[in-house]
């Protein structure tokens, strides 16, 4: 009976409508109120709004709600353009002005800072976020999971807080070449009837579409995620492609065939056309493989990595660790000002792509290694080399205790940190706080529409 009692009062609690006046904004975009001294979290609301939010789920420090109604509206809302924004949740920020969106995002840093960084910095090293004059069209990739609705194939993301699938057949933050190609995929796989994946039985074949484009050089890669190396159809999938999307240039299959929600699987077969597609920004090439990691927003990622080599103030002197390097991005824009670059990545994939990247330039003070950033810097220091400055941009993650470690012993003048997450960040530089210092903090905005900030922070070593 008493369970009984509970589970009701547990129902009520979830239902509750509580008012709030919302004081802030999240590190997810979402309102934050206070409600009997406890913070609540409503996604959609702003700050200054008053509102009306039910509550979804309380927790002992703070209370997840839904938001139910404005009373009090802020200057800042704009009407979201997209019909499924709600829905979607791949961007948190359509309903606030784009000009407080940058705001928002440089606020975020600051956020960060405070709560994690012991010695308090002077807000003012935090520069304005660098945005966009046309802050949509701007992803140069879409990963689009595959399913089933009511007997039609449709490709999109996972709904916020939800495992079902929203179909997407128009995103507004992706470019539109990008969005007919996932579209005419959907299409082609429909007529041959090629079957989808089911992840919970385990059955079934396509998983997940993944299509880049090349921003310079109109390049399409389109990889096709499957669960089984054998592609019932293949030369008519092939064919169909040829015929309906003759602007693709490389056409790849990769292999995942577990219970993951990782994407990509070890094993990437070639269909047809090219193994790889090439990207430019600026002067500089890049040849990416299926798998390859590349910065999403081609326009921003230039002020990122100008960010990063007006912060580096080369003289040509300079012996640089990019450590965390990918496919040897950030280290071929420093090339041509530096004496000597020395790449790091774990992915081998990336680094052969590296070494091709510094080859079709012509760099060549540029080393690829693969393997881990930890065990490369000791080894290389006692055979007599000491690098000048060190480079890293690191995923969501951040950086390996390990490494921040190695980076204290090693003591480079400088350290350059290219960040995606203001929380990871603070908390590696609290760690790096002992030996360095910030110098200055550049918010980029990669990523217009949603909550995401990047940002380039300088360190420099203690005298």
């Amino acid at each position: 009976m008493a369970r009984t009692r509970q589970s009701t009062h547990e129902k009520q609690k979830r239902s509750q409508e509580i008012p709030l006046t919302i004081k802030r904004m999240g590190i997810n975009g979402e309102g934050i109120g206070y409600f009997k001294r406890k913070a609540v979290f409503v996604q959609g609301a702003l700050p200054g709004e008053e509102v009306v939010a039910v509550v979804e789920k309380e927790y002992p420090k703070y209370i997840r709600a839904e938001l139910k109604k404005i009373r009090k509206k802020s200057n800042d809302r704009i009407q979201p353009p997209c019909d499924i924004y709600e829905a979607c949740g791949g961007c948190q920020l359509q309903h606030l002005r784009y000009d407080k969106q940058l705001e928002f995002k440089r606020d975020l840093i600051l956020q960060a800072f405070d709560r994690y960084v012991k010695k308090k910095i002077d807000p003012a090293i935090v520069k304005s976020t660098l945005g966009m004059e046309h802050p949509w069209d701007y992803r140069n990739k879409s990963q689009l999971q595959v399913g089933m609705l009511k007997g039609n194939v449709i490709a999109g993301m996972y709904g916020q807080g939800s495992h079902r699938l929203i179909d997407i057949t128009g995103c507004l933050v992706q470019h539109p070449t990008i969005n007919k190609v996932a579209e005419t995929v959907k299409n082609i796989i429909t007529d041959l009837n090629i079957p989808i994946y089911d992840e919970r039985k385990h059955s079934g074949f396509i998983r997940t579409i993944v299509t880049r484009l090349g921003f310079a050089t109109d390049e399409i890669q389109l990889v096709l995620v499957t669960a089984k190396k054998e592609f019932p159809k293949k030369e008519l999938f092939v064919k169909e492609v040829q015929k309906r999307l003759p602007k693709v240039t490389s056409l790849m299959q990769n292999v995942n065939g577990k219970k993951t929600s990782l994407i990509f699987g070890e094993e990437t077969r070639h269909l047809f056309g090219e193994e790889y597609m090439e990207e430019r920004l600026e002067d500089i090439g890049f040849e990416l493989s299926a798998r390859a990691f590349f910065q999403l927003n081609p326009a921003q990622t230039v002020k990122l990595y100008n960010e990063v080599k007006r912060v580096a103030a080369l003289t040509g002197e300079e012996k640089i660790v990019d450590a965390y390097c990918g496919v040897g991005t950030i280290g071929l824009w420093l090339a041509e000002g530096a004496k000597e670059i020395r790449g790091i990545e774990i992915i081998d994939e990336a680094v052969q792509d590296a070494r091709r990247n510094a080859e079709k330039q012509g760099v060549s003070n540029a080393k690829y290694v693969t393997g881990k950033a930890e065990e490369w810097l000791p080894k290389w220091q006692k055979e007599g080399f000491q690098p000048d400055i060190i480079v890293v941009d690191p995923p969501r993650t951040g950086l390996d205790h390990t490494f921040i470690e190695t980076v204290k012993k090693i003591k480079p003048k400088k350290f350059i940190y290219a960040s995606c997450n203001p929380s990871t960040l603070a908390k590696d530089i609290d760690a790096l706080s002992s030996v360095y210092e910030v110098k200055s903090i550049q918010p980029v905005d990669m990523f217009p529409q949603t909550s995401q900030v990047e940002s380039v922070t300088l360190l420099t070593l203690k005298k």
